[in-house]
């Protein structure tokens, strides 16, 4: 799961956001150098990953990228997660979607001193070019994609993996529908375990 799936499955609880959201940019014994909250939230990144690569839809999924992108398939995948996401009109209807990363943006900049250097260089770009709303237009997911090249070490060019994203677009609908539900009760029950930590 991408930027936006994280934060929405960190429950608006904004230590956990936090966590959630700089669980990438936080390598190994790292983690315990942040509040205990805020610890918990990194914890409930890395569970959600790791539910997420070995969910059977999430495999089938990553198969059509594979030929563009090989290993990388995963990060990709991700972010088509996150557009799918965007335009689910049952955990976002109406205007909400608009709401919700206005609040995130905040919650993070509230919070900027505990963030890791490399995020707080990111947040401004997220923010005034508004990528989690941004995430439900495929403009948006193209220019995912190229970020997602330009941090691999192995890639050179999106054209390719966007195409196989428009190509078999209501199939990867269907992987996200039969994936989300799982992914949502799966993080909802950590996150109650982990607040009773």
């Amino acid at each position: 799961m991408n930027y936006l799936a994280h934060a929405y499955l960190s429950f608006h609880h904004p230590d956990i956001l936090v966590g959630n959201m700089i669980s990438d940019f936080v390598k190994g014994k790292k983690q315990f150098d942040y509040p205990p909250a805020v610890q918990k939230g990194i914890r409930l990144h890395r569970a959600i990953d790791t539910f997420t690569d070995l969910h059977p839809a999430t495999k089938q999924a990553k198969e059509y990228f594979k030929p563009a992108v090989g290993p990388y398939a995963g990060a990709f995948m991700d972010v088509a997660y996150d557009h799918f996401l965007a335009l689910d009109d049952k955990q976002f209807p109406e205007n909400a979607l608009g709401v919700f990363a206005q609040e995130v943006y905040a919650q993070l900049i509230e919070r900027e001193p505990v963030l890791p250097e490399r995020f707080t260089r990111m947040l401004p770009y997220m923010s005034s070019q508004n990528w989690l709303y941004n995430y439900q237009f495929k403009e948006g997911i193209e220019k995912s994609f190229g970020g997602v090249v330009r941090r691999a070490q192995y890639l050179t060019d999106s054209s390719q993996v966007y195409h196989l994203f428009l190509q078999h677009y209501d199939s990867l609908k269907e992987y996200y529908n039969e994936f989300f539900p799982d992914v949502k009760n799966f993080a909802s029950s950590q996150f109650d375990a982990l607040l009773r930590q």
